[in-house]
């Protein structure tokens, strides 16, 4: 039997990994200054799983001069201990993600040195916010440069560089900007018009918001739509106490095959960038359709409890506001309840992005790039997703829009069609985060290019000191 060895003791073992491996060294490369001040390598957007990963990648490739910024509290990066409310990531435990590689830094290894080699044995699933002690974890360990509570507002071109101006700070410089922003951060979350439009704010939420169900313990909720989330927050719902919580589903039956599952068995997540753009275009419209179910104990979990309801083939019609609450019509009837949840999903679209505005309009979709064969076979959502090239930057749609978007990368959501379940998908991000890298590194360096060779061919420190014929050894 194997014994935990405590966190103390992975971290000494991640300080010996990296020493071994050489982790660190001089930067090389070329210290950058404006009039307005320091001038940063690479700022990433985005302190969660995808932004910590890709610091700690550049910084493998010696790219020091970095900034994480976050939005959030320290510790509260993403949504594991915000709006998440599964009891359990759906990601298979055995998929590594942030390690590149490295034993000592896997969840499997922060999980042993906690409960021991048979404790892994014993979990099915990783618990939601053992995820999240595990990011705050590989945080602390690598000792990355996050800056918490620094709201990205907007970034502004300038020609070889940005100006990422803040919320409530000076703007800051940076040669390039990741945005690691996770699944909403390549538009927003979808809110149907006939919800948005039609009701007071206070009488629906999204289930990407905080949703104070205790406050709602005795009352009838609905819930909208058919994904993991919607199951997710029935259960929450009624564990806090709501009496009646009525999912609703537009299809006659819950999707059970789980394309993602395929995908990360059969090499197509780490190698769908290689795809041509037809069949990229034809498997992301089976993917969208296809739609994913609830895990089976997320479901379970929610139908075992009194009060849930579920309603298949039942798609909403209309939405009303009532003296008792809202009115929702759907093809079965009209019913009341005291408020709505909607797990409708997000749509990605550039021009949804505030922080965008200044560059929105030159970013190629693939709308501009792809057109399918069959008319009919088009697919809106997919159209709007940005064309980026093989490491997630930005490309223009025109050859004017080159220059503002150089040096900016999608490391988000909005990458999904050109190239998989890769910056937001646990699943995709040990493929994803190397691709990320090495986009990031040679453009710094490429971009330094004439410096470079110059320096090169300057370079001229001798090395060998021997001599001939040798030099008589003094009596």
């Amino acid at each position: 039997m194997t014994h935990p060895i405590g966190l103390a003791a992975l971290a000494q073992q991640v300080a010996t990994d990296l020493e071994r491996l050489a982790h660190g060294g001089p930067a090389w490369t070329r210290p950058q200054s404006d009039a307005e001040g320091h001038v940063h390598d690479v700022i990433i957007v985005g302190g969660g799983q995808s932004g910590l990963g890709a610091a700690f990648g550049l910084m493998r490739e010696r790219v020091s001069d970095i900034l994480v910024l976050d939005e959030n509290p320290a510790g509260y990066e993403g949504p594991w201990d915000t709006y998440a409310r599964m009891m359990t990531l759906r990601t298979p435990k055995h998929l590594t993600a942030i390690d590149l590689g490295i034993p000592s830094l896997t969840f499997r290894a922060f999980w042993e040195a906690q409960h021991g080699a048979q404790g892994w044995e014993a979990l099915d699933k990783i618990p939601r916010r053992d995820w999240m002690a595990y990011l705050r974890w590989y945080r602390a360990v690598l000792n990355l440069p996050v800056r918490n509570e620094a709201r990205v507002t907007l970034i502004e071109p300038l020609g070889g560089r940005f100006r990422v101006h803040l919320a409530d700070d000076a703007p800051l410089l940076a040669r390039k900007v990741v945005l690691a922003t996770g699944i909403q951060g390549g538009g927003h979350w979808h809110v149907p018009p006939m919800v948005r439009d039609r009701l007071a704010p206070t009488l629906y939420a999204h289930t990407s918001a905080a949703i104070d169900y205790a406050a709602l313990a005795g009352k009838r909720i609905a819930l909208l739509g058919a994904g993991a989330s919607a199951f997710d927050n029935a259960h929450a719902a009624l564990s806090a106490g709501v009496a009646e919580a009525h999912v609703f589903v537009r299809r006659p039956a819950l999707p059970r095959v789980n394309p993602i599952r395929h995908m990360e068995r059969s090499g197509i997540v780490g190698r769908f960038a290689a795809l041509d753009d037809d069949a990229k275009y034809r498997m992301m419209v089976s993917f969208f359709d296809r739609s994913q179910p609830p895990t089976n104990d997320t479901f379970d979990r929610a139908s075992a409890l009194p009060g849930f309801h579920l309603h298949l083939g039942t798609p909403w019609l209309d939405v009303a506001e009532s003296g008792e609450g809202v009115a929702v019509t759907t093809p079965r009837g009209t019913e009341t309840f005291d408020f709505l949840v909607l797990s409708t999903g997000l749509v990605t679209d550039p021009a949804l992005r505030p922080e965008l505005a200044l560059v929105a309009d030159g970013i190629a979709r693939w709308s501009d790039r792809y057109r399918p064969a069959d008319p009919a076979s088009a697919h809106p959502l997919i159209d709007a997703h940005p064309y980026l090239g093989p490491n997630f930057q930005f490309l223009p749609r025109e050859p004017t829009h080159a220059a503002a978007l150089h040096g900016l990368f999608a490391f988000n959501y909005s990458g999904l069609v050109s190239l998989g379940l890769s910056a937001s998908a646990l699943s995709g991000l040990r493929h994803a985060l190397p691709r990320l890298v090495a986009g990031v590194a040679d453009q710094l360096f490429v971009d330094d290019r004439d410096a470079m060779m110059a320096a090169y061919l300057d370079y001229d420190e001798p090395e060998f000191l021997g001599s001939w014929p040798r030099m008589a050894a003094s009596a």
